[in-house]
């Protein structure tokens, strides 16, 4: 099987021929149809926060397939089912966290493309509880990126606890804020999308945002409050300025969502303000199982569109550029066996349990 490696911080991933491996206990094999390329996978390929993956290290973490292989053990899934492989591999289900019903919490839990190999691979294991089934009015182009880049947005406008009326502001239009977007509007929200490309503003209204700002080209902070202010802010963009702007352009009782990862990220706030204009902070990653239940659901009723483009495994280290360099509209997708990458009507849909 093909496999995008990285063996060095830093360094190009390479391709390399595997073997399959076969599912242990608990564990499912599965064949993968497509997987997002997701700005984390690139933090991890160099080696960029404090917590470093093990190398080698096969990125990828939007893993979607086919179940081709089932562990001793597994009764709740079944081969020929499409599933999706996130962020959180792995959680123990016993802590506080796992319990309460916050198992993105859970300080035993193992990432996929971090802590174990990802899907940047033709095949990949995966613990079976973890493996979220993929319902078949979703394309696994689709459903790739609504693995990472939906449930962490999703989440977020949930952790917000929007209100209908609120304006919830998105900074950051990409693989992720198109998605921000769209989730914000359907619980009733006015949308301010900020970034600083046009095509991008471009997308956002075309996706349902009330207003737009290019912060490239006009004062952010002043264009947000001239509209009314932000009661929400979900701060996408990794540039450094961007959380400042974010914080100034919050109305009294707004809410800063933290949801993106620099480098060297660090958050200056003033007390006084935070204090006197009861200002939330809240930090928000990626999401629950639960929680990416509810993101297919709300695709495959038709509430939210997906924008990707195809790419092959071999352009991995160009499409790494490309995501860098601002290039990409929203998410670039790794496809793998293309013949079932589209159609759903094939994969064979297991009874519900």
């Amino acid at each position: 099987m093909r496999t995008a490696v990285v063996t060095d911080f830093g360094e190009p991933a390479r391709l390399e021929e595997r073997d399959i491996p076969q599912p242990g206990a608990g564990q499912v094999l599965v064949r993968l149809e497509a997987c997002g390329l997701c700005h984390t996978d690139i933090h991890a390929m160099r080696g960029d926060w404090p917590v470093k993956p093990g190398l080698p290290l096969v990125p990828g973490h939007e893993g979607v397939g086919i179940v081709e292989g089932i562990g001793e053990g597994v009764t709740n899934r079944t081969i020929g089912q499409r599933v999706a492989m996130p962020w959180l591999a792995y959680a123990c289900g016993e802590c506080r966290y796992c319990v309460d019903g916050r198992e993105n919490l859970c300080e035993k839990q193992y990432n996929n493309g971090y802590a174990v190999d990802g899907a940047y691979s033709e095949y990949m294991l995966a613990d079976a509880r973890f493996a979220v089934p993929v319902p078949a009015e979703v394309t696994a182009l689709d459903a790739a990126p609504l693995t990472c880049a939906g449930v962490t947005t999703y989440a977020a406008i949930k952790n917000a606890h929007v209100t209908p009326g609120e304006t919830v502001v998105v900074f950051g239009i990409g693989g992720l804020g198109h998605l921000a977007v769209q989730y914000a509007r359907l619980v009733g929200a006015k949308v301010i999308a900020v970034d600083v490309t046009d095509d991008k503003l471009e997308l956002a209204t075309d996706l349902g945002a009330d207003h737009v700002v290019n912060a490239g080209s006009t004062d952010a902070v002043k264009a947000v409050r001239d509209l009314g202010g932000a009661d929400v802010v979900i701060a996408l963009a990794v540039a450094p300025s961007v959380f400042g702007q974010a914080f100034e352009s919050l109305n009294r009782g707004g809410r800063l969502v933290l949801v993106s990862l620099p480098a060297d990220g660090q958050l200056t706030v003033p007390i006084f303000d935070t204090v006197l204009k009861g200002i939330s902070i809240i930090g928000s990653i990626v999401g629950t199982r639960q929680d990416l239940a509810e993101v297919f659901a709300l695709h495959a009723a038709g509430r939210t569109r997906v924008i990707s483009e195809a790419r092959d495994l071999q352009q991995v280290n160009e499409c790494v550029e490309q995501v860098l360099n601002g290039e990409v509209p929203a998410r670039l997708v790794f496809t793998y066996h293309t013949a079932d990458v589209l159609p759903a009507s094939n994969v064979e849909q297991p009874a519900s349990h």
